[in-house]
């Protein structure tokens, strides 16, 4: 049996992707920031609720103490996630920046560095680390591309630009893991005011797809609905 534990799971991408996961046959721990919201996810989801805030130490190591006590995890889907709003490049400032990093990037690392140690027990760790094209250096420069388009400077554009090169380097740390990040693409949720042009369920097809791989599967990658794709 699979143990999976995916962070924000209480709406949107992460809640559909526990929702397919717990259909494929894992064990879905559905975390959140409070009691209420991940036991009422858990609830309709079938799933085991997680207290988890990725911005409190505290938070994180009680969640990892959780999981160990009952038997370990195999897969880590790090989705929790903020958006911050585009600025005018003028007038962003390091207030803009320090909440959505606290959130995307340093709660990413606080959350590795707590759950590593029991992917690594694990006959087939996997971690999936949900990025975004908005990230992608390639994507936007390129003018064909929705995210050449972005307005103003946006702090969640940089935050996940940082989530790829630190895919990038837990692979090469833990080679024995499947450590990659995943682009969902425009989806709408509560994230981008539903505005995006893909369902949930589309979103999270590249999300289940990475969380689903076997040991023999690639490592350090980023990938969206088509498949592997350049940074």
């Amino acid at each position: 049996m699979t143990t999976t534990l995916i962070t924000g799971a209480n709406k949107g991408l992460g809640f559909e992707t526990a929702r397919r996961l717990t259909a494929a046959g894992h064990t879905v721990y559905a975390a959140a920031r409070t009691p209420e919201k991940a036991g009422r996810a858990a609830r309709e989801l079938g799933a085991r609720p997680l207290v988890l805030d990725v911005t409190d130490e505290a938070s994180v190591a009680a969640a990892a103490a959780r999981v160990e006590e009952q038997g370990g995890l195999d897969v880590l889907v790090n989705n929790a996630g903020i958006s911050g709003r585009p600025r005018p490049a003028g007038a962003f400032t390091a207030a803009d920046v320090t909440t959505v990093l606290d959130t995307n990037v340093v709660g990413v690392v606080r959350v590795l560095h707590a759950f590593l140690p029991l992917l690594e027990r694990s006959a087939s760790g996997v971690v999936v680390n949900v990025g975004s094209g908005l990230g992608s250096f390639g994507r936007v420069h390129d003018p064909e591309r929705p995210e050449f388009r972005l307005p103003g400077v946006m702090a969640y554009a940089a935050s996940k630009s940082a989530v790829s090169m630190l895919t990038v380097h837990y692979a090469q740390a833990h080679p024995g893991l499947r450590v990659n990040v995943v682009d969902p693409g425009p989806t709408a949720t509560d994230l981008n005011g539903h505005h995006g042009s893909q369902t949930v369920e589309e979103g999270a097809e590249a999300i289940v797809r990475a969380a689903l791989l076997t040991s023999e599967g690639p490592t350090g990658t980023f990938s969206d609905a088509a498949g592997v794709s350049p940074w």
